[in-house]
């Protein structure tokens, strides 16, 4: 905003400046005094503009147009934010790239080791002794039986895990299960609901003061092209 005056005060200033140069150089004082005139015009009209984009001023219909027209406004950050960034074919896409680039879907490596090997077997075990071969087992001292079995059991079982989880069959299996499609729109709601509860918090005033914050600062430039293009249509007219 400091800018913004600044740049508007030395345009308004040099403008007056040539008027009262105008008034009393001996030399085109007409023409000095046209382009003064027509600079001061153009600063203080794209001024005005301006200064209506944020705030209402009483009896001039249009102004304060960024504050009155919040909603518009908020519905136009969603669209843009949904329909260019976060849209289902863009995510799909990320989350596909990924994949590929990453070589596979998931580490189940730490999920194979959470696995408890132990209860696997004394489920097998179960099973064993609740089958058919139950009674023979009992007459071979039952389930002590079976504890030679226990390590090379639980040894083999994580190998055949992780060469299960591992091979292309069941990647393939997991991708098909893993559905990017599925995915993205997952996303792109809980995406759209946390931009929708942003944006439900904001009121006229924090959109105001979000504009300024972004375009505000280079605006003072229209004031000071208005004041240069205005003594340069003033210096045209005194030849037409």
């Amino acid at each position: 905003m400091k800018k913004l005056l600044n740049k508007n005060f030395m345009t308004n200033f040099i403008s007056v400046l040539l008027i009262g140069l105008g008034y009393v150089s001996p030399v085109q004082p007409e023409l000095i005094k046209n382009i003064g005139f027509f600079a001061l015009s153009g600063a203080i009209t794209n001024w005005l503009a301006i200064y209506m984009l944020f705030e209402k001023v009483p009896f001039l219909y249009g102004s304060g147009v960024i504050p009155n027209r919040f909603e518009e406004f908020k519905a136009s950050i969603k669209q843009l934010m949904m329909k260019q960034f976060f849209t289902s074919q863009n995510i799909e896409q990320f989350i596909e790239v990924e994949e590929q680039q990453g070589g596979k879907i998931l580490n189940l490596q730490p999920m194979l080791n959470a696995v408890d090997y132990d209860q696997v077997y004394a489920g097998l075990v179960a099973a064993i002794m609740e089958s058919s071969f139950g009674g023979m087992l009992q007459m071979m001292g039952g389930e002590q039986a079976l504890a030679p079995i226990k390590e090379p059991f639980t040894t083999k079982m994580k190998a055949t895990l992780t060469d299960m989880v591992g091979s292309d069959r069941f990647k393939a299996a997991l991708q098909q299960g893993l559905d990017a499609h599925k995915i993205s729109v997952d996303i792109v709601a809980k995406i759209e609901t946390v931009i929708d509860k942003r944006l439900n918090e904001l009121t006229p005033q924090l959109v105001k003061e979000m504009v300024e914050a972004i375009i505000h600062q280079h605006l003072g430039w229209l004031v000071v092209w208005g004041g240069v293009f205005g003594g340069i249509l003033g210096a045209l007219f005194m030849f037409v």
